[in-house]
């Protein structure tokens, strides 16, 4: 189980910033750092934080998912299937768990940001699914695409789009 971090101080830690000014919707603006993993269990632990303002691109979390509010607040929209939104505030020490297949949703952080913890666990390695601006064109995230993008230490692809 490689471990990249044996720190989740905010100071300490290496992050990597993530921006997608295609969205007009909101804005994609955040920073996550990746703890460690476990492949063959499935899992990823990740760090996530929004500056003032920053957004999540919109998506749905595939792996069951254990959120951990570090600092600050995080706000989630939920997209229901019956076409109206479910509204979720956490602040900070708030703990939630997610079943694998939630719902669509867009994140930030509060007036001041946030940091949150994640840890996921995705049993055919899909972790995120991401939407475009109208709810179509859908793509993946794996664990492995994640790590490999991670290792080269730099955005690419896909991963370019990650989120919580």
């Amino acid at each position: 189980m490689p471990v990249i971090s044996k720190s989740f101080d905010l100071e300490k830690v290496e992050w990597r910033k993530v921006t997608d000014p295609s969205c007009k919707e909101f804005c994609v603006d955040f920073e996550y750092s990746l703890l460690g993993y476990d492949l063959p269990s499935g899992r990823l632990d990740m760090l996530l934080r929004y500056g003032k303002g920053g957004h999540c691109r919109r998506h749905r979390h595939i792996a069951s998912t254990v959120t951990l509010v570090l600092e600050g607040e995080q706000f989630l929209t939920e997209l229901l299937p019956n076409g109206s939104t479910k509204n979720i505030h956490r602040k900070k020490g708030d703990y939630a768990l997610a079943t694998a297949d939630a719902h669509p949703h867009d994140e930030h952080g509060g007036e001041d940001g946030g940091t949150i913890m994640l840890s996921m666990t995705a049993v055919d390695g899909l972790l995120f699914e991401y939407f475009d601006e109208n709810m179509a064109n859908g793509w993946t995230l794996s664990i492995q695409e994640f790590i490999d993008s991670w290792d080269k230490g730099v955005i690419h692809g896909n991963v370019a789009a990650l989120s919580h």
